[in-house]
């Protein structure tokens, strides 16, 4: 957290699954000028219900804010707060690697090896890795990935949560 008392915020919404709820929720923050860092939506056990996994950057007032006008949305159903709960939280993140050597083959089997991703795809001169990990994990993959290899495409999902059983962190 910096001297302004910015953090990172997480928040877990259950909503109607309607037509236009996901834009109702997005133009709320965007009409605040609110950032989401990233937005992550899907239908529940209940198919009348969906799940959205929020994260922004805000101090405490301000998120505070958020949580209320949220809880005032007719389609909210639910406004968790993730942010000091403990939660398992992964994030899905797929590199492709292009004009790959035969070398840079080995090294991709070798990073997905290190961090339990998948090799899901490959041709002559590329290789599709996927990992399912935290974002902090990701980071520091993609960090790794653009200093090892000429040229890489990133595709990046929000991150999805829920609420740990035991005490672990995420």
């Amino acid at each position: 957290m910096n001297g302004n008392g910015m953090k990172k915020r997480w928040i877990s919404l259950y909503v109607e699954n309607q037509v236009g709820v996901l834009s109702k929720i997005s133009g709320l923050f965007s009409g605040k000028s609110y950032n989401l860092d990233s937005l992550t939506v899907g239908t529940t056990e209940d198919p009348t219900v969906s799940r959205m996994t929020i994260a922004t950057v805000s101090d405490n007032e301000t998120f505070e804010q958020i949580k209320k006008q949220l809880n005032r949305m007719v389609e909210v159903i639910k406004v968790i707060d993730f942010t000091d709960v403990f939660v398992r939280m992964k994030e899905i993140l797929y590199v492709k690697v292009r004009r790959c050597t035969p070398e840079d083959k080995v090294e991709c089997f070798q990073i997905a090896e290190t961090f339990k991703a998948k090799v899901i795809d490959y041709g002559k001169d590329s290789v599709l890795l996927e990992f399912v990990q935290t974002g902090t994990k990701n980071d520091a993959v993609i960090k790794l990935m653009k200093e090892e290899f000429d040229s890489i495409e990133v595709v990046r999902g929000g991150s999805v949560g829920i609420e740990s059983i035991s005490m672990m962190e995420r």
